[in-house]
């Protein structure tokens, strides 16, 4: 493969159809994104890749989302990770990127070297959908469970959507000649459409009753999706990851008895909406003796980004509803 041909594959999600047996499904490949997200910050190793495969897994689904609309995904448990944030904002017009940034909030005493789902305890997997504004948002919950973080977004479209879905993911640091040393990830998400999803049950296979995706199928859904899934687990890591292999041509070798088309691919990018503007706004609704709460000895008010890691100094004369007009 060329350079050009890698280059035109980093950082995009590909979406795809197969008409066969009516499933649909994105590839992402990441590497700027990545590089964005996890360069701001000093995780340790296990941290890094819970929030590389959070970030996987919000390109994945952020796709499907419209113009200007923002996804969110959120993580909390009581484990050595608190928290895991992501936001997915979708472009402006057609044709821009997406953009997408992440952290997490960790007790770096309490984690340990071994891998990152556990490093999480007992806790839930949030999407949210901000539609804009005068519109309530959508927000849909599921317990973590499963082995991965993956499993536990399976697990929420399942539950909360009745919609099969799986994920094949690939994440981890690459090390290329002449290339300094970063992260790279690729992926793959498949659902079955909606109709494939005719009933409910009142458990599923799941840990504690949760269902699953093999839960929703029946009769020729069922074969259906036991062969695609089946063709899924054929894929090797480094073939998700790249560059070696195109998405488009790895959904021929996966896929190509199921009549696959491929739709116009996503660009996406690290990016974040902070700014001096925001800072200021989310004061205003403080008084003059809060903001001398929040004063420095040096006699400023400051704050930083904990997504971009932006730092703002400003006036404490100038903050709150009861600010003046001196300088900032």
């Amino acid at each position: 493969m060329s350079i050009g041909t890698k280059i035109a594959w980093d950082d995009t999600v590909l979406p795809f159809q197969l008409d066969r047996p009516d499933m649909r499904g994105r590839i992402a490949r990441l590497d700027g994104v990545l590089s964005g997200v996890l360069g701001q910050h000093d995780y340790p190793p296990a941290v890094e890749a819970l929030v590389a495969e959070m970030a996987l897994l919000t390109a994945l689904i952020g796709q499907t989302i419209k113009l200007r609309w923002k996804l969110s995904l959120q993580v909390q448990t009581d484990g050595p990770v608190r928290m895991i944030a992501t936001d997915y904002y979708g472009p402006t017009e057609e044709g821009e990127p997406a953009r997408i940034r992440a952290y997490a909030s960790f007790d770096r005493d309490r984690v340990t070297d071994t891998r990152g789902f556990d490093q999480l305890g007992k806790g839930y997997f949030a999407i949210l959908i901000d539609q804009g504004q005068g519109m309530t948002p959508y927000q849909g919950i599921t317990p973590i469970a499963g082995a991965s973080l993956s499993d536990c977004a399976a697990s929420y479209f399942a539950q909360s959507e009745q919609l099969p879905t799986i994920f094949a993911l690939s994440y981890g640091r690459s090390i290329e000649p002449g290339v300094p040393e970063h992260w790279r990830a690729g992926g793959i998400m498949l659902q079955h459409m909606p109709k494939a999803s005719p009933f409910s049950q009142d458990g599923g296979s799941g840990e504690e009753g949760l269902l699953e995706a093999h839960d929703l199928v029946d009769g020729d859904d069922k074969e259906n999706w036991n062969r695609v899934t089946m063709h899924l687990g054929t894929i090797e890591e480094m073939e998700l990851i790249g560059p070696q292999v195109a998405p488009t041509e790895l959904l021929v070798r996966l896929f190509h008895e199921e009549t696959p088309r491929v739709f116009d691919s996503q660009p996406v990018k690290f990016g974040c909406t902070c700014s001096e503007d925001r800072v200021r706004q989310s004061l205003s609704i403080y008084s003059a003796k809060d903001i001398e709460k929040m004063t420095t000895e040096e006699g400023r008010v400051t704050a930083d980004c904990q997504f971009c890691g932006a730092h703002y100094d400003l006036d404490p004369a100038t903050l709150g509803f009861e600010a003046g007009d001196g300088d900032s």
